[in-house]
């Protein structure tokens, strides 16, 4: 098997007896897996009490898993503080934006802010760092366990006032400063110090969005801190090791990018089925579509983000493997589908698919939950498909990544502003990035993921920016030079930094890259799109008024005559959220003008090029004719006739991805 691209499982040594352990190892290592993350939910089994230590136990768990030739993800266990340490800081519990303390008995029951609670997080990651940092088992560390799961990103605790009061001296240095940044003159809201400066919490009405977003950046900016601690300590006593956090689907609440540049190896938890309903935003019919098969697009997407957010090196650090037990409804994965998810993360360029979990647990929050095995230690179908992908491994050659055909650029402050001041119920900027992202990938588009801050676009034949509240100096800077087709859309460059109204109005770019004003916007019920003349779609949810200047034409307007597609020489503005159909119009032919083949896949069948090979998923329903849809070349797996779950290796003889 390549050395990068392997398969792990995450395992709970202390929910087992010990005499299960050696047991598990080595069946572990029969089925072909490489990885094993253990430890990240056992701090009260590590110090039942204050300094009492107890790390004998995971210290034997390690030396079986390693002496089966398996390598340990150790994880800190500061995701679950232990019963006793919050009767000592019962303020460390996290606090709602509605005033409720959320209290002990689950997991994420801490305030990133508490002085008091980040001490105890160094004090119980340096004692694991002494003692098994470096340990010939532990390849890797994980920090914590999915930071702003379960809507903890932002407390409203003290301590969070306190931090955010500091935080907003640091900023502005003067409350007069501050008040002018927030436009506090508005309604009387001006503050006298920054100590009567509150969260914003509830209030009458809208609080100002200025102070949102500013507790927001701020909340964002205490995650990163608060994992920084613990990677300086980690780096420092466990030289070596990869330091790993696994992110979740659609968390958006602190900024990935600035956290990912601590880490690593960024990866991320994959659950297709129960993101289907809870996350990936579909309408209820695309739901039954892909009932048992999960949104098409919605794990493809996650792979392209997170690889971005680690300098390329990322993970699955847990693969769905059955049922799970959080959503709202939970059925078993149609055959062929967990083999399917894995190939797909290695298309994306994956080193490692973690399942969750080996064995299923008959007790406690997750008993629902399947794993590789039951509870009774019997195989489920997942530990087959699982050993299917090992075997294909070894006959497929591993092929880089390399560069996608398409940026398209994502900024979390950019969902933080819009979060904070839609215009419109239905305004969601995640839905308006993946709506462009599916577009792209219906069309046989491979694509990068990019930050805001980026300083570079040359390696890129398109780039897409949608939604983004205010422009960044190197991403500007970046656009100047840039010679390739660019598409900038709505609501992009409406803001400034501190949440301001530019004055020469949005999209707020140079006239010499586009000299373009929008008057005014609205936004639209669902019920009442606007149709597009000379093309099929519409427009839906939003809609801008933009005014051309005279180097600018325009593409495309609406049936009442107001410009939607504008160009100027290489750069188009997009003044609103098309429906599929127009999204398919625009990027056709935006694609030939970079010089870009497509393809039209129907709605279960997707693509992703990886070096020379070419990867085809089915997460439709009935046979898929590869041929059909241009979709030739030496099969490596699978075949032109591709059943439901079914999944393809085609070398194409060229490296698309260049």
């Amino acid at each position: 098997m390549a050395d990068n691209r392997m398969i792990g499982v995450c395992y709970y040594p202390e929910h087992w007896p010990e005499t299960t352990w050696e047991n598990d190892a080595a069946r572990m290592a029969a089925l072909g897996i490489d990885y094993v993350r253990i430890g990240e939910f056992a701090w009260s089994r590590l110090e039942p009490t204050r300094d009492d230590y107890r790390f004998d136990w995971l210290e034997h768990a390690i030396e079986i898993l390693h002496s089966a030739g398996l390598k340990v993800i150790l994880g800190t266990p500061t995701t679950t503080p232990p019963k006793w340490l919050v009767d000592e800081m019962p303020d460390i519990l996290p606090v709602n934006q509605q005033g409720q303390v959320l209290g002990f008995g689950s997991r994420r029951h801490y305030c990133f802010s508490h002085e008091g609670f980040q001490a105890e997080c160094v004090r119980i990651v340096t004692a694991l760092a002494q003692r098994f940092g470096n340990h010939p088992g532990v390849v890797a560390w994980q920090i914590d366990n999915e930071y702003g799961c379960h809507d903890t990103a932002r407390s409203w605790a003290n301590a969070s006032l306190s931090g955010f009061r500091r935080w907003l001296k640091d900023k502005y240095q003067t409350i007069d400063q501050l008040n002018k940044a927030w436009g506090n003159v508005f309604w009387s809201m001006e503050y006298v110090g920054f100590e009567s400066v509150p969260l914003p919490a509830i209030a009458p009405t809208e609080m100002n969005p200025s102070h949102q977003l500013d507790f927001y950046r701020f909340s964002s900016d205490q995650i990163v801190a608060f994992n920084r601690r613990q990677t300086e300590i980690l780096r420092a006593l466990s030289p070596g090791r990869d330091l790993i956090h696994n992110f979740m689907g659609r968390t958006l609440t602190f900024d990935h990018f600035e956290l990912g540049a601590d880490l690593d190896v960024s990866s991320w938890d994959s659950y297709p089925l129960g993101f289907l309903e809870d996350r990936a935003g579909a309408n209820t019919q695309h739901q039954r579509n892909f009932v048992r098969a999960g949104d098409p697009d919605f794990q493809a997407f996650h792979h392209d983000l997170y690889r971005a957010t680690s300098a390329g090196r990322w993970w699955v650090m847990e693969q769905q493997p059955g049922p799970v037990n959080w959503a709202d409804h939970n059925p078993v994965p149609r055959k062929g589908m967990i083999r399917l998810w894995t190939w797909e993360a290695f298309a994306h360029g994956a080193e490692v698919v973690s399942y969750f979990r080996w064995r299923q647990a008959p007790f406690a929050q997750e008993q629902m939950h399947a794993g590789l095995l039951r509870p009774d230690g019997v195989e489920t179908e997942a530990f087959f498909e699982a050993k299917s992908v090992v075997e294909e491994m070894q006959r497929i050659e591993t092929q880089t990544t390399g560069t996608a055909d398409v940026a398209l650029v994502l900024d979390y402050t950019s969902s933080w502003a819009w979060e904070t001041q839609p215009q419109g119920r239905e305004f969601d900027y995640f839905e308006l990035i993946f709506d462009h992202y599916r577009a792209l990938r219906r069309l046989g588009l491979s694509v990068d993921i990019v930050s805001a801050d980026t300083e570079d676009l040359s390696k890129y034949r398109m780039v897409v920016i949608p939604g983004l509240f205010a422009w960044k100096p190197a991403l500007l800077q970046a656009l100047a030079t840039y010679g390739g087709i660019t598409i900038v859309g709505p609501r992009s460059g409406s803001k400034t930094e501190h949440f301001n109204i530019p004055d020469q109005l949005p999209p707020n770019l140079p006239r010499d890259l586009a000299d373009i004003i929008v008057t005014q916007v609205e936004s639209l019920r669902p019920d009442c799109p606007i149709g597009i003349r000379a093309t099929q779609g519409q427009l839906k949810l939003w809609r801008e008024f933009a005014v051309p200047g005279p180097d600018c034409h325009t593409l495309l307007e609406s049936d009442d005559g107001v410009p939607v597609l504008l160009r100027q020489n290489r750069l188009h503005y997009l003044a609103g959220w098309p429906d599929d159909a127009l999204f398919d119009s625009i990027f056709i032919d935006l694609a030939d003008k970079a010089g870009l083949a497509v393809r039209s896949l129907p709605q279960g069948l997707r693509i992703r090029q990886n070096g020379n090979h070419l990867y085809v998923f089915n997460y439709g329903d009935s046979v898929a004719d590869l041929e059909a849809h241009g979709i030739e070349g030496d099969f490596l797996l699978g075949q032109s006739q591709l059943p439901p779950s079914g999944v393809a290796v085609v070398d194409t003889g060229s490296n698309a991805s260049d």
